[in-house]
């Protein structure tokens, strides 16, 4: 064997060798997509189960006579898991992000003025938007959240 002849044989086995890798790179950067879509599929499932729950919560609240204070609690609870879902959406803008942050906050630092009866109808529409993956409802949280007095109770 020459010289030449091994050259030719090391550069065709380099060749081969970089086709595979890059046939193997291609492979694993679908398999991450795929991964990263079916993870979001799992927080926007997660959010809306959350929704759908506080949403519950508030119309059991509406209805109910007895213990309020823990069905508020329960609305809280909802809405904080929906809330922290909603961050990690990659679908949703951070104006969007920021009005569910904004709701919950308003909800946990201002229970005096939410629980009244015209909120707690708007939030309930409000959530029932946003389940409903309408834009309206990002607009409704905003302007729930803008009618609170942030400097009273």
């Amino acid at each position: 064997m020459t010289q030449e002849h091994i050259m030719k044989r090391k550069m065709i086995r380099a060749i081969i060798f970089s086709v595979i890798t890059s046939v193997a790179l291609a492979v694993f950067i679908g398999l991450y997509v795929d991964e990263c879509n079916r993870v979001q599929e799992t927080y926007r499932t997660q959010f809306n189960a959350n929704l759908a729950h506080t949403i519950d919560s508030v119309e059991s609240y509406q209805d109910a006579e007895g213990d309020l204070e823990a069905r508020y609690r329960r609305i809280l609870s909802d809405m904080s898991s929906a809330d922290s879902f909603a961050f990690l959406l990659k679908n949703l803008t951070e104006e969007q992000k920021i009005a569910v942050n904004e709701l919950h906050t308003c909800l946990l630092k201002y229970p005096e003025q939410m629980q009244e009866p015209e909120r707690m109808e708007a939030l309930r529409q409000t959530l029932v938007d946003l389940h409903e993956n309408l834009d309206k409802g990002f607009d409704e949280a905003k302007a729930l959240v803008d009618g609170i007095d942030k400097k009273g109770h």
